[in-house]
Formats: structure tokens, C-alpha cells, sequence
């Protein structure tokens, strides 16, 4: 089962993520940008550099899933797939910053995956002041320094496309305890993950 963990920086995915990779056996635990050699090329590109134009961004973007999708995701649809971001970031990060229509994006995300979407979505939703304290204690990424507001509209898109799309999708508060977060989004993958 392929299981992506969406929502803006800082909400606790890495976190969560290597939990519950702790409770499964044969978990395959990967990224995006970054799960391949090509991909951590693109992400240096993207985060350390950031002075793509938004198109440019966003085919880099393109470029990563198709890599990861083809050389990570489909050679291990046998087993439980944890991934950090997936199409729904792609989509939502590059419909609020260069404002391309949904479908345009669906099309382009359909070609670079082959149709591979992600079967689970956990998504984690934080509010404006816990996201603006969490930011305040990191050093930002060429993406985060786009802003609070950005990262919230981006966010907001998040939901509204897992609703769109009917992913079978979780919405957890980043804010909770992480030993909560942790027992919530467990017994939702075990009890998808049959």
C-alpha cells in the first residue's frame, strides 16, 4: 500500500513517518523531491538554490515524481510505502504560487506517475500561530521563505484537493502530542491495511 504524508513544513511528517515505519515489517520509507540520486539533485536544485522561475519549478517538480514513481514507488506497490509529500504537495505548491489551473496540473502529474497515486493520504493541518512558532526555529528552505500566508493557502488547497480526488485521506492536528498523533495515524493505516 502506498501512503502519502502531506501538509506544509514543520508539521511533524519526517516525525511520524519513522514511528510508524517502527510498527510494520517490509516498510519502505522514501521522499519527495529527494528519493532517488536524481532527485536529490533536483532538491539541492529546488531548496538550497531556489531561483527557478515557477514553471521551471514546477517541472523540476514533475521531473522528480516521474523518477521516484518509476525507479521507487512501482517496483514496490507489494509493499507498504510510507512517502513524505507526493502529487497532492506538487499540485498545491504550484497551483498558489503560479496560480495553474487544477486540471492542467492533474494532467501533468497523471503523465509523470503513470496513474500511480498514493491509496492513503495522512494529512496534517496546523493553525497560523503554531505554524509561525515552528517556522521561527528553523532556518527556511527557499520555498518557506515564500511565507506563512503562502504555506497556509498551500495547505488549504492540500484539503480541498484530497476532497476533490477522494483519496482516502486522514486530517491530524499538528499541534496534538506526538505519542497521540502517532496511536491515531497507526490505527488508521492498520485498519486500511489489511
Amino acid at each position: 500500500m502506498y501512503i502519502a504524508f502531506e501538509g506544509v513544513d514543520t508539521v511533524g511528517k519526517s516525525t511520524q513517518i519513522n514511528r510508524i515505519a517502527e510498527r510494520f515489517a517490509d516498510v519502505l520509507v522514501t521522499r519527495e523531491p529527494g528519493g532517488t540520486p536524481l532527485g536529490r539533485k533536483i532538491r539541492s536544485i529546488l531548496l538550497d538554490e531556489g531561483d527557478a522561475l515557477p514553471r521551471s519549478e514546477l517541472l523540476l517538480f514533475l521531473a522528480d515524481r516521474a523518477e521516484h514513481t518509476e525507479r521507487v514507488i512501482r517496483p514496490n506497490l507489494n509493499r507498504l510505502i510510507l512517502s513524505d509529500r507526493s502529487f497532492i504537495s506538487g499540485i498545491a505548491y504550484a497551483h498558489v504560487y503560479d496560480n495553474i489551473e487544477i486540471d492542467t496540473l492533474l494532467q501533468l502529474n497523471r503523465f509523470a506517475t503513470k496513474n500511480t497515486f498514493p491509496e492513503l493520504i495522512v494529512l496534517f493541518r496546523i493553525e497560523e500561530d503554531e505554524l509561525h512558532r515552528r517556522m521561527e526555529q528553523k532556518k527556511e528552505d527557499a520555498i518557506e521563505t515564500r511565507g506563512i500566508g503562502y504555506m497556509l493557502e498551500v495547505q488549504k488547497t492540500m484539503i480541498e484537493l484530497v476532497d476533490l480526488l477522494k483519496i482516502r485521506h486522514i486530517i491530524v492536528d499538528a499541534a496534538e502530542p506526538i505519542e497521540i498523533l502517532t496511536e491515531k495515524i497507526y490505527s488508521y493505516i492498520k485498519d486500511c491495511y489489511r
